[in-house]
């Protein structure tokens, strides 16, 4: 088997905007604020090496489309979420409480989509990302959201549970964290946001209060553990 190494970046005709980040984040910062901006159809890789200060042809080094460079932005918001879940999930229900989970979940989602650079949530929905390109992309999100719908369901009421199959409860409760997305829009999350989102998602299954209280302290408390 062999290994393929990353390639070295021609010189810069400028120099770097920030000496101690490599050449391959600044592109992907200096494109996730294009695309945000600008939109993708309307970015062009010669606009990308320009804002970092390289020629066009350098950045080819790195990518070799700037499909491929959006499809590495938008990995970096559903990711890490989906690599916690997937650790959260085991402890179900041996050692935590599904209610207390999926608050979990929801709060390091909420984080984690507060916390990409430029907001590159916002690109979810635009016709480009439909493309063939990205479908592992959709295939990560919908591995999300299916965990979503999981936790949801054994953490419902029965009242929820009968009338919200985990896939549509999966949807509702996916699209309740990515309201961050929206907040960013206007201002900045803070750590009140995180709590009334993945609280709301627990009311969303039908909790109560006193259960919702509960649970939060319980995956306040396994967020810190998984830290």
């Amino acid at each position: 088997m062999t290994t393929t190494r990353p390639r070295q970046g021609r010189p810069r005709h400028t120099p770097p905007s920030d000496p101690g980040t490599s050449a391959r984040e600044q592109i992907l910062d200096a494109a996730g604020a294009l695309f945000v901006d600008h939109g993708i159809t309307s970015t062009s890789t010669r606009m990308i090496a320009e804002r970092v200060g390289i020629r066009q042809a350098s950045l080819y080094y790195h990518f070799a489309t700037k499909e491929e460079i959006l499809a590495e932005l938008l990995a970096t918001s559903v990711r890490p979420s989906l690599q916690m879940v997937d650790r959260i999930r085991a402890l179900v229900p041996e050692h935590a409480d599904a209610a207390a989970a999926l608050y979990a979940v929801a709060a390091m989602d909420v984080r984690t989509l507060s916390r990409t650079p430029f907001n590159i949530g916002t690109l979810y929905l635009l016709p480009e990302v439909r493309a063939e390109r990205f479908d592992a992309f959709r295939a990560e999100r919908g591995r999300l959201q299916s965990s979503y719908g999981t936790l949801g369901a054994l953490a419902a009421t029965e009242d929820v549970a009968r009338g919200l199959p985990a896939e549509r409860l999966g949807e509702l409760l996916i699209q309740l964290v990515e309201v961050v997305i929206q907040i960013r829009r206007s201002r900045e999350p803070d750590a009140a946001d995180t709590e009334a989102v993945a609280s709301s998602c627990l009311r969303l299954c039908g909790l109560g209060e006193p259960a919702v209280a509960a649970a939060r302290e319980e995956g306040r408390r396994l967020l810190s553990s998984l830290d």
